[in-house]
């Protein structure tokens, strides 16, 4: 949700921006170098104003290129002085365990802080409180139903 907002924000502000969950990230590089479109790709990961990837590290099981294809965009788009935006739910700490290659994600997380910041967010999940209010708004408009039907019952007496 924060990345959507920050990629429709750069959007209205005129910046070309290209958003994907980490999973269609690695799929969409790996289909490209099998169909011999990697530089098309890559390109594009690397060039636009604003990459954003969303939920890495969300499924425990990267690909095994992850770690090379990751580093192989972020140190173009350090070059290229781009902005790049990572949203994890997994500890820095734990990328080169992730990764599986502790040398490619100390690099890649040494690009990313150089200029810029990690904002650790803390509490819970918007998303387990909205289901929370869905539910208790459910369970009480069947208690209104309920009362309701009651009420029309006693009427027809």
């Amino acid at each position: 949700m924060i990345a959507k907002t920050v990629a429709n924000a750069a959007i209205l502000a005129g910046y070309k921006v290209v958003y994907r969950e980490a999973h269609t990230f690695f799929e969409d590089l790996f289909e490209a170098t099998q169909l011999k479109r990697r530089k098309k790709i890559s390109k594009l990961f690397s060039e636009t104003d604003l990459l954003i990837i969303d939920d890495l590290f969300l499924r425990k099981k990267m690909p095994e290129q992850a770690a090379d294809d990751l580093l192989e965009i972020i140190l173009n788009r350090y070059s290229a002085k781009k902005s790049t935006l990572l949203t994890s739910n997994r500890l820095v700490e734990d990328w080169g365990k992730l990764l599986r290659d502790n040398t490619a994600s100390s690099a890649i997380l040494d690009r990313l802080l150089h200029h810029g910041h990690l904002l650790k967010f803390e509490g819970k999940s918007y998303r387990l409180k909205e289901a929370a209010s869905r539910i208790s708004q459910s369970k009480q408009k069947k208690q209104d139903e309920k009362g309701k039907n009651m009420d029309l019952s006693k009427e027809d007496l």
